[in-house]
């Protein structure tokens, strides 16, 4: 049989009215009653109803978070990061991985709206989906654009194509693969591209951009390549294993970086020279961001975060 609030109410000896009002934290109460409610709540178990609290207007202190995948490290470790950070300020988190496929997205945009979250976390893959046009939720995105009403939340995505170009250059690379991402919106990520092209072009170097939405790894390298520039640390790793399956010498003569720098690549692929994106301040900057659009609070435009270039071991 379900717990009631009633029976909380019983075994902490106080009204029904006492173990709302310490729920809800409305009011003023000695510690020792809201000790005592808590402690009866413990000990039968009993869990308020975020979505009854939502339906009646309340905060259901849950944030949605919809990323493209677990399977990288990086969102892994920006989950755990936001999820954390969350708990420190009392909320929850309802995961959703969208596994780059538009309709497991709509399914689970439905699903968080209709359990009435406080505010979502997007960094959907899935480009030009409606709903996101309509969401009347708080929201913000990171690294993507969504919508034109959604603040986008990124790291500094030219600089960071800008230093791995830059590297290449002073290893002396002539013939440079560029990866580019099939989004034509004006996301951030896009800009990586750029900062490379530009460097590129201003020291008279060959590159070519390839997308692997088109073509595979194992059928572009190493090819007539000297060089790479990965959209990703685990695509990165992968072309390695294609280019020393095929006689040559990764990091050595056909030179790799990656991009995002997460610890478990890090520490997986330590030779990997890769752009490493600061995902405690990301997390702290989403949350701060959507914080700011539950309040209905207007946050200044801000600089994109800073990158840093680790040339491996």
């Amino acid at each position: 049989m379900a717990v009631k609030l009633q029976d909380v109410a019983k075994l902490a000896g106080v009204s029904v009215t006492t173990v709302s009002r310490v729920i809800n934290n409305y009011g003023s109460l000695s510690d020792k009653t809201i000790k005592k409610v808590h402690d009866a709540m413990a000990e039968l178990n009993y869990h308020p109803n975020a979505l009854a609290r939502a339906m009646q207007g309340k905060s259901s202190k849950f944030v949605g978070l919809i990323i493209p995948n677990l399977t990288n490290p990086f969102f892994a470790e920006l989950v755990n990061a936001i999820q954390l950070k969350l708990f420190e300020k009392g909320y929850k988190t309802i995961i959703a991985s969208s596994a780059e496929n538009e309709t497991i997205e709509h399914e689970y945009l439905g699903m968080l709206q209709a359990n009435q979250v406080d505010g979502i976390i997007s960094s959907s893959h899935n480009l030009g989906i409606d709903e996101y046009q309509r969401i009347t939720a708080p929201i913000v995105s990171f690294d993507r654009y969504l919508a034109d009403n959604i603040p986008i939340v990124s790291a500094d995505n030219y600089a960071g194509g800008k230093l791995a170009a830059e590297f290449m250059v002073k290893r002396g690379m002539k013939r440079v693969a560029v990866m580019v991402d099939e989004d034509t919106s004006t996301s951030p990520t896009l800009m990586r591209v750029q900062g490379a092209v530009d460097v590129f072009t201003a020291a008279g170097i060959d590159y070519t951009p390839v997308d692997l939405h088109r073509e595979t790894i194992q059928s572009l390298f190493p090819g007539d390549f000297d060089a790479v520039i990965a959209s990703n640390d685990m695509a990165a790793t992968e072309i390695a294993e294609t280019v020393l399956a095929a006689g040559r010498k990764p990091y050595d003569d056909f030179l790799i970086t990656g991009y995002d720098g997460s610890e478990l690549m890090r520490r997986l692929s330590p030779r990997l020279p890769t752009i490493v994106q600061p995902i405690s301040a990301i997390a702290d900057r989403l949350i701060e961001t959507l914080l700011a659009q539950m309040n209905n609070e207007t946050l200044s435009e801000t600089e994109p975060l800073p990158v840093k270039f680790v040339e491996g071991e």
